[in-house]
């Protein structure tokens, strides 16, 4: 049955979509103690149970309305909770495994301590007491059901701790920001494959394509700067107020980050399953699938010479297509680096 469907006899006929009180998760919550508060009490009033959940009788009713979508899929193949609230009193029947206290099996109770146990990993968890204790109690209730997953070890793959770096400078972005103070970071820049060092008076955090950039003064450049935070390896709130120039603008981000320009040069790479982190890690214009985990894309750039690094780099596991002169400039490079292991 879906939540448009004619009413029941003694109900409302208000859709389930309708005025609800407090948020999804919330609303969640509420709905999954509903069923066993009123399966424990047989038959309960309106009156009293929207008291009991700190709602009014009219987002109840949205409540229950809701509640004839859920299927239960335990005793029977197609089980439909089933309930009544006529003439203020509330019923509800075939709801027998929700109202079941939860019970874990092998390998639920082995899939949720493993993924407590990444998340405990994950720098910006601050404090993981409260986790901790979790995991304790998990353990605890699961037996020997747990054993497996204490086998596992939990170690985050780089994309994972990129992103958990990004969030931990973001956090401390957000403290420079509210308290009007400088930063201090350590920045690595792909494009020249080096780390700089610079004090930043920071504008704004902001989400560009999915990544967040920190966007400040920089007082290396003394000019207005972007910089992405999975590459910031370090970063320091100092204890100096910033000084934002009134010049200062902010970069136009509405089209993207990328600006080829018409004198810029065009690159194609063909990447193997092993180089395809640069796709995620550099701009591209076009990246087209080849089949067993294979890439190619194509980019635009002023300067050449970190293509050039970019290839050495990837070795067998990317290959520059064109431009024709640039692919025998990296033979070349090529060539005089193994000159000297001779």
């Amino acid at each position: 049955m879906t939540a448009d469907a004619p009413a029941r006899p003694g109900q409302s006929g208000q859709s389930a979509r309708g005025g609800a009180a407090g948020t999804a998760t919330e609303r969640l919550q509420r709905l999954l103690a509903l069923v066993p508060y009123v399966v424990s009490r047989n038959v309960v009033g309106m009156a009293e149970t929207a008291a009991a959940f700190g709602v009014t009788e009219r987002e109840l009713v949205d409540d229950l309305n809701l509640l004839w979508c859920v299927e239960l899929r335990s005793p029977d193949p197609y089980c439909p909770i089933d309930l009544s609230y006529e003439g203020g009193e509330i019923v509800v029947s075939e709801a027998e495994a929700i109202g079941r206290p939860l019970r874990l099996g092998v390998d639920e109770a082995c899939a949720l301590l493993i993924a407590l146990r990444m998340l405990a990993e994950l720098p910006s968890i601050g404090d993981g007491t409260a986790l901790s204790r979790t995991i304790a109690k998990l353990e605890s209730a699961a037996g020997s059901a747990a054993g497996p997953s204490a086998q596992i070890a939990v170690q985050l793959d780089d994309a994972v701790a990129r992103s958990a770096a990004a969030q931990s400078a973001a956090a401390k972005v957000t403290d420079a920001l509210s308290r009007g103070k400088r930063l201090h970071i350590a920045h690595y820049v792909p494009g020249r494959d080096e780390v700089t060092e610079r004090d930043v008076d920071p504008m704004r955090l902001l989400v560009v394509e999915g990544r967040s950039y920190l966007e400040g003064w920089c007082r290396r450049a003394d000019d207005v700067r972007l910089f992405r935070l999975d590459r910031v390896l370090a970063i320091e709130v100092l204890d100096v107020a910033k000084e934002v120039p009134a010049s200062a603008e902010q970069v136009d981000v509405d089209h993207g980050l990328f600006r080829p320009s018409p004198q810029d040069v065009q690159v194609v790479l063909e990447l193997g399953a092993a180089g395809r982190w640069v796709a995620e890690n550099y701009p591209c214009e076009e990246v087209t699938e080849l089949g067993d985990g294979r890439l190619r894309i194509r980019l635009r750039t002023p300067d050449t010479r970190w293509v050039r690094r970019l290839a050495l780099r990837l070795g067998e596991d990317g290959r520059l297509v064109s431009p024709p002169e640039l692919a025998e400039q990296v033979i070349a490079d090529a060539s005089a680096a193994l000159s000297h292991y001779a």
